[in-house]
């Protein structure tokens, strides 16, 4: 193949402007077509060949998408169905743990109601015996303080 410079040179006027010379001139439009004709040919192949890769690219470009797009749809099936069952596995974690929960709530409720009502139970007597003095004192009745069995002044009398 021939450099830019003797391409162009071949294009350059072959004498100056005016009136022909003598002899025959030069067909330069038949000779630069015999002399790229091939040039171009081979052009014409190489861009039939390009198109040819472009289309195959084009072609494994949509395979290679479709593939992927598959695959996307098919982890965000996985994620949906891993997700799901994280969420059902978390409740029943969090129903377990309020359930432990409600139950030591319970014990300290049944704890405290049970205090509760000894405390009631043991203060009792002292109270029926106030509320008994204060009755009859209001009425005006004679009142005699009943030991509770045990008492240290039971013993004295």
């Amino acid at each position: 193949m021939t450099g830019l410079r003797e391409l162009l040179m071949r294009f350059r006027p072959v004498s100056t402007p005016g009136p022909a010379a003598t002899g025959v001139p030069a067909d330069r439009a038949a000779e630069l077509a015999a002399e790229l004709t091939p040039t171009l040919a081979l052009l014409d192949r190489t861009a039939e060949q390009a198109e040819a890769v472009r289309d195959a690219a084009r072609h494994e470009a949509e395979r290679i998408r479709e593939d992927a797009a598959r695959e996307a749809e098919q982890v965000v099936a996985e994620a949906i169905d891993r997700s799901c069952r994280i969420r059902t596995q978390a409740a029943a974690h969090r129903r377990e743990l309020g359930r432990h929960e409600a139950a030591a709530i319970r014990a300290a409720g049944q704890r405290d109601a049970t205090a509760l009502s000894h405390r009631a139970a043991s203060r009792l007597p002292a109270v029926t015996e106030r509320v008994t003095a204060e009755v009859r004192c209001q009425l005006g009745l004679p009142y005699r303080q009943h030991r509770p069995p045990g008492s240290a002044e039971e013993g004295s009398s």
